[in-house]
């Protein structure tokens, strides 16, 4: 009973840790191109992934199955507490502390380590390995190069059609103080005076990106008698919420199965209370995720941030669809990626530290819950 109690509380630990990493990745570009501020995005966030949450009980049943581990591992180490409970505490603790760094990465990729190591330590020579490749390894693999390769291609055809219909941009009179460095000449006995800096009035007339570091302009005129930056505005926030859905829908059934394998409470109480965790976490905790995101990778303006939420809903939604554990993670940041690579803006260095930490979840999550089924099972 202990140990039952032990894999729901760590059940809500690993939903939690998911909602701080995961929950504002849907609305970074909202709060990235200043389509809003972080408060009204994470308010937006946290109501759609719930409602995506919500679905899963009608529309993702194929993600329980993937991982609760049954097919990887056999069914008789499937059912043991002591497994479910070494894959939740490796799972949870990779993605708390990425959270706590504010490093986003994959609670996909955190559950499949946590499956791995404790699968290993229990049935190391029957892990049915084909299925890990077939089922988790290569969507995981692909589809951040999918929704990087898609929004190459889309955003340039959507700018495309901006011209062809003339939309163009607002520019801007930017006044403000520039400080100007003096230098100072040397004294007679080789000392020099401590440099100082000259205030100035600064005026550049040019386009918004000019104006702003990070890219943010407007669209101006109207279209079919509807002002385009407005229209844009709401379907950008249609796309983050569906973004938003659709990871409530890929995540809540993944972090669900870890309950339900070990027939803890019924689905929808599982659900229940999973998504409530989640929705805890992004708002307790998401802040520096939120900024890794949304202001770190890469610049954006209003337009490249409604295409890489839409390419990323598309790609997330057609994945939980078809039953295939992609991360939104690796999804939305490759889309982003994709905008960086765009407009030339992109933060090489960061992007390779997110890699970096990608290729470490596994085998880190791995560990983690490997060293706690052996100590589980020899207490």
């Amino acid at each position: 009973m202990s140990l039952i109690l032990l894999i729901c509380a760590a059940t809500l630990f690993v939903a939690y840790a998911n909602g701080a990493n995961d929950n504002f990745k849907g609305v970074a570009t909202l709060f990235g191109s200043a389509t809003t501020g972080y408060r009204k995005a994470l308010a937006w966030a946290t109501v759609t992934t719930l409602l995506g949450s919500i679905a899963s009980y009608f529309l993702a049943g194929k993600l329980l199955k993937t991982f609760s581990g049954k097919g990887l591992v056999p069914d008789a180490v499937v059912g043991d507490p002591a497994f479910m409970a070494a894959v939740i505490v490796g799972a949870g603790l990779t993605v708390f502390f990425a959270a706590r760094a504010g490093i986003p990465i994959s609670t996909t990729h955190s559950l499949m380590g946590g499956l791995l190591g404790a699968g290993f330590v229990a049935a190391s020579a029957e892990i049915q390995w084909a299925v890990l490749e077939k089922k988790i390894l290569l969507p995981l693999l692909v589809s951040p190069l999918l929704s990087m390769a898609l929004t190459v291609m889309i955003y340039p055809a959507l700018r495309g059609l901006r011209k062809v219909l003339r939309v163009t941009k607002n520019t801007c009179v930017c006044v403000g103080r520039q400080l100007v460095p003096v230098t100072t000449p040397a004294l007679t006995n080789g000392m020099t005076l401590t440099p100082v800096q000259l205030q100035s009035l600064n005026i550049i007339v040019d386009e918004q990106e000019v104006c702003d570091a990070r890219v943010i302009d407007n669209y101006a005129g109207r279209l079919f008698g509807i002002n385009v930056q407005s229209a844009l505005d709401s379907m950008h926030f249609l796309s983050a919420g569906a973004m938003s859905f659709a990871r409530g829908l890929n995540d809540t059934p993944k972090i669900v199965a870890l309950c339900v394998a070990s027939g803890t409470f019924g689905l929808g109480w599982n659900i229940g209370m999973v998504a409530t965790a989640m929705a805890l976490g992004g708002i307790l905790s998401a802040r520096k995720v939120a900024e890794t995101m949304s202001l770190r990778i890469t610049a954006m303006n209003h337009g490249q941030g409604f295409t890489a939420n839409l390419i990323t809903a598309i790609v997330v939604i057609f994945a939980s669809r078809l039953g295939l554990p992609v991360s939104t993670t690796h999804v939305s940041c490759g889309s982003l990626f994709g905008i960086g690579a765009i407009n030339g803006s992109a933060d090489r260095k960061l992007i390779g530290g997110i890699v970096s930490a990608w290729a470490l979840t596994v085998p880190v999550a791995a560990i983690i819950s490997g060293l706690t089924f052996s100590l589980l099972s020899a207490g």
